[in-house]
């Protein structure tokens, strides 16, 4: 079972900048893939980014060039970098552990855009 808690949520004005961080119980580099989702209100969850245990990423059109996601391997942390948020940036953003048919996710952090 691998638990994930994510912190650095908050408000912003649109323009700002904001950095979640996701710690894992285990080490990240076994767990492979990490990855930001994010939910808003009357919407579905939908994937922001993953990074693999060998740093390749991908990222949501909508979010290219503005985030970005990384990791550090000895801290079994998972970071994404929010810059020139926007009010459709809110929602609640969860970290997530995938390994192969097992999905873990945290319980989330609010990110609230103000324009």
């Amino acid at each position: 079972q691998v638990q994930l808690v994510e912190s650095g949520g908050g408000l912003v004005q649109a323009g700002g900048s904001l950095k979640l961080s996701c710690a894992a119980s285990e080490s990240i580099f076994i767990i492979g893939t990490m990855g930001w989702y994010r939910q808003a209100p009357g919407n579905q969850r939908e994937l922001v980014t993953t990074i693999t245990s060998r740093g390749s990423t991908n990222y949501a059109d909508f979010v290219k060039g503005r985030f970005t996601i990384s990791r550090d391997n000895a801290k079994n942390t998972v970071y994404l970098q929010m810059n020139s948020l926007k009010p459709e940036d809110t929602a609640v953003y969860y970290c997530n552990a995938n390994l192969g048919p097992l999905n873990y996710w945290g319980r989330g952090t609010q990110v609230t855009v103000s324009s």
